[in-house]
Parts: structure tokens; sequence; C-alpha cells
């Protein structure tokens, strides 16, 4: 493998590497254009000999940055890789928040101080740094990608990290009995919020839960699936996010209680609407003609209904955290919590709410004390 450099211009070279096809034997030529002293053209040219002779070599692109990631949230999404509804997220941080700043940039020169200066300009226009966290996240899985397919020599974004995220005190409900109080005034509310507070599934899973997989008798709710909004596909069922998500929540008796009221009243309704019986598949929680509640507006409308309560903080999915919550000041093993939860392992619980256990050791003590009695 050979090269020479030429100088096209005061300070401009062009550096030509010749090499030999394995397959096809034939010669052709690589050109690549440098600026720099003679010296550094020469250095710049043993460096792509020694890339191209140990297989590091990287093709030249003109693809920039936004024409590469779009491309990617794509394919990620027509491979099933990822959701319809993280898909439309994705696309709305490279539109809000890639392309604007790094877009047009060819994907081959973004380099460290690149990214590092993309997330200052983020940060300075008030963007928060959860944001930039996320959109960080889908450019350097892009890069990661362009790594694996030789587009790139490094993902930069490996090198220079997100910045990092404040840990926001978390809202939970303080009070759970005046809380279920308020709670019994609203009959749209009143029975999926407490399936959330009780067994702490996903305002997606409550909304997607169906008779067939809720057991009264032996109290137990069975999720096997979610709800997804997206303005692209609507609301549609989707299989539960991961093999934790498929689990089997036991439920308390007020739960249960709970749940026969609600039954018994979707009977009447539709006894007195000449509707029939209630199907098995039918859906716990669902408009007038039996279709699932959209997971925006619902949500949208619990905050509305909380704020009412003087309660602003409190979120849906707060219902969840609150669950969390009293099983840890119950003292329920962290597995067992994860396993409730649907997350895939208890190092996530533990993340999420390390901050909720007690720096207390006692117990720890105590069972020292009975074990050498």
């Amino acid at each position: 493998m050979k090269g020479h450099i030429r100088e096209r211009s005061p300070g401009h070279w062009a550096i030509v590497i010749d090499v030999r096809d394995p397959q096809t034997g034939k010669r052709r030529r690589k050109w690549h254009s440098f600026k720099g002293t003679k010296r550094e053209a020469q250095v710049k040219r043993a460096e792509l000999i020694t890339a191209l002779s140990h297989g590091s070599y990287v093709e030249r692109s003109k693809i920039a940055v936004a024409e590469f990631v779009r491309a990617r949230v794509d394919q990620w999404e027509a491979a099933g890789d990822i959701s319809a509804r993280t898909a439309q997220r994705y696309r709305q941080l490279v539109e809000n928040q890639i392309a604007p700043h790094l877009g047009t940039k060819p994907l081959q020169k973004v380099s460290r101080l690149d990214v590092e200066g993309w997330h200052t300009m983020l940060r300075n226009a008030g963007i928060t740094a959860r944001t930039i966290g996320h959109a960080h996240r889908v450019l350097g899985k892009a890069l990661r990608d362009a790594e694996r397919d030789a587009l790139v020599n490094k993902n930069v974004c490996r090198v220079q990290r997100a910045p990092k995220v404040p840990q926001p005190e978390m809202a939970i409900v303080r009070g759970v009995p005046a809380f279920i109080t308020a709670l019994r005034a609203s009959a749209r509310f009143y029975a999926p919020a407490m399936v959330a507070l009780f067994t702490g599934m996903r305002l997606s899973e409550v909304l997607a839960l169906r008779w067939s997989r809720v057991n009264l008798d032996a109290k137990v709710i069975q999720v096997r699936e979610a709800l997804e909004q997206t303005a692209a596909h609507g609301v549609r069922f989707k299989s539960a996010k991961s093999r934790a998500g498929r689990r089997d929540i036991t439920m308390p008796d007020i739960l249960v209680d709970c749940l026969r009221q609600h039954r018994k009243a979707a009977l009447e309704l539709r006894m007195q609407l000449g509707a029939g019986r209630l199907l098995d598949d039918a859906l716990l929680f669902s408009d007038i003609g039996g279709a699932p509640l959209p997971p925006n507006s619902t949500s949208s409308r619990f905050g509305e209904f909380a704020d009412g309560l003087g309660m602003p903080e409190i979120t849906f999915h707060a219902l969840r955290h609150t669950h969390a919550s009293q099983l840890i000041d119950a003292g329920v093993d962290i597995v067992t919590i994860s396993k409730r939860l649907g997350h895939a392992k208890p190092d996530i619980t533990l993340r999420i709410y390390a901050h909720l256990f007690r720096n207390d050791d006692s117990k720890a003590a105590a069972a020292i004390n009975a074990a050498f009695g």
C-alpha cells in the first residue's frame, strides 16, 4: 500500500492512497483533502495507510447528523426495537434539540467538543438537564450504530457524558386514607386510581386491563398488555414492555372490594342501556361504547382532579410511587417490590426509590442479637 501527497495550493494538500482490492486485485485510489504544513500532510498520509492496513479506516461520507439520526429512528421503529410512542418522542428530540444545533454537521466530523458545546447551548436556552440527557441518548444510540458500521471512528457521546440530572423530590400521596375518601366522590377516577394505588400499575397498564385478567376470588391481577397513544397511530394495545412487565399482582382486600363494586356498577349500567352481559374480555375502564380511554387525556383530567383536591403535585404516576413507598415503609424486600412494579431488575427499583429507604440499620442489629441470643 503506497501513497503520496500533492500540494494543490499553499497549505492545501491532496493525499492519495493506492489501495489494491483484495477480491478483484484491481488498484484504486482514495483521495483526501488536508490543510496544514507539508510535514503534517505526510503524518496524515501515514495515519491513513496504517488505518487501511489495520482495517480501522472509515470511508468518507457527507451524510449529516440529522439525516442519519432520522433514518436510524425510522429503522428502529420498523424493526420493532422501539415502540411507536418511543419513536414519536425520539423524533421530537431530533427536531427540537438535535437538528437545530448539530443537524447540518457532517456525521464524521462531530467531535467531543461539538457535543460539549451542544449541551451548553441547550442549557443556556433553558432546556432541562433531563431533556438534554434524553437527546444525548438518542444521538449516542445513533452514533453507536454508525461506529458499528464503520461510518465513524468513535462514538463521541461515550466520551462526553450528558449533564447530570438533579434528583427531584418524588411526589407521593401523604395521608392515603383521606385521599381515598376524596377519591370515592369521583365516579371517573375512584376505581382506576385505587388499582394504581394498591398494585403500582402504570396508567397505560391500568387502562388496558380486561376482566379476563382479573380474578377477584383468587385476588390476582394478570398484567399482560398496555395502551400506547401516538399522533401517528392513535390509541392501540401493545404487549407488556418486558418479560418482567408481564406479571401477576396480588390484590389487598380493599382493592378486591372496590373492583367488585365497580363490576356491579358496570353490569347495572349495561342493563339500563340494554347492552347485555359484560364480556370476559371487556375493559375494566372504557368509554360508553367499550373503547379504551386515551392515556394522555386521562392523565390530564386526573391532574385537574388532583388540583381540585389541593394536591397539584399528584399525578396519576404518583400513585405508583405511593404504592412503592408504602411497600418500603412496610419493610417488604426490594426483590418483591421490583417484581410487583414490573421492573426488569431490582437495581432499577433501588435507583428510583433509594431515598425512601430509611437510614436505619437497627433491624440488622436486632437480627444479629436474635441470632446470637
